[in-house]
């Protein structure tokens, strides 16, 4: 179907959506239409997030989305030749979004603030102030993903792949991976390594 009615939407995502499908709605958001009709929808995203889950099942679900993004989407020749791929290698990008939409999808119920934004600087500063992370994991992972963006802006830009020397960006790596690990590490057939 090109449409489905907000109740059918509440429907699907309350009794049929997928681990992936709720992380895609962490970053869902409103960019053109009738406003009402946005209002419903996001009152409809934020149930949907804020409905308390087992923090052990949707770990091992959440590495296990991450694993077999990491083997499709990672170019193999790019830890082939020492380089570093900021979106899709360990401590990039996408394992930066994939712990904050587990930590909106995790703590929710108990801080609906965190439902209430779809961008991940805000989530972060949210996860934070309200204590689930410590603040200097929080500015790390902050600091590490605009860096990571602002080079893979710059590359796109120059119609280049999103791959950088292993020499750069170590220390933001290696706080990503220390984060990573502690959110994750037991739910992980392979620890990501620098």
């Amino acid at each position: 179907m090109l449409v489905i009615s907000v109740d059918g939407f509440r429907s699907y995502q309350q009794e049929s959506a997928w681990t992936w499908e709720h992380q895609a709605l962490v970053r869902a958001r409103f960019v053109a239409g009738d406003e009402a009709l946005a209002e419903r929808v996001d009152d409809v995203r934020r149930e949907v997030l804020c409905q308390p889950r087992e923090a052990p099942a949707l770990a091992r679900e959440v590495v296990a989305m991450r694993d077999r993004m990491r083997k499709h989407l990672l170019p193999q020749a790019a830890l082939a030749e020492g380089e570093f791929h900021l979106k899709q290698g360990a401590g990039g990008i996408v394992d930066i979004e994939f712990m904050v939409q587990y930590a909106v999808l995790a703590w929710s119920h108990r801080e609906p603030e965190l439902a209430r934004w779809s961008d991940n600087m805000r989530i972060l500063e949210t996860l934070c102030r309200e204590g689930f992370f410590e603040q200097r994991d929080g500015d790390a992972l902050r600091e590490a993903y605009l860096a990571f963006r602002s080079a893979a802006h710059q590359l796109s830009l120059q119609q280049q792949p999103d791959t950088v020397s292993a020499d750069e960006f170590v220390g933001e790596r290696a706080a990503v991976i220390k984060k990573w690990r502690e959110l994750f590490a037991p739910y992980e057939q392979d620890t990501p390594s620098e």
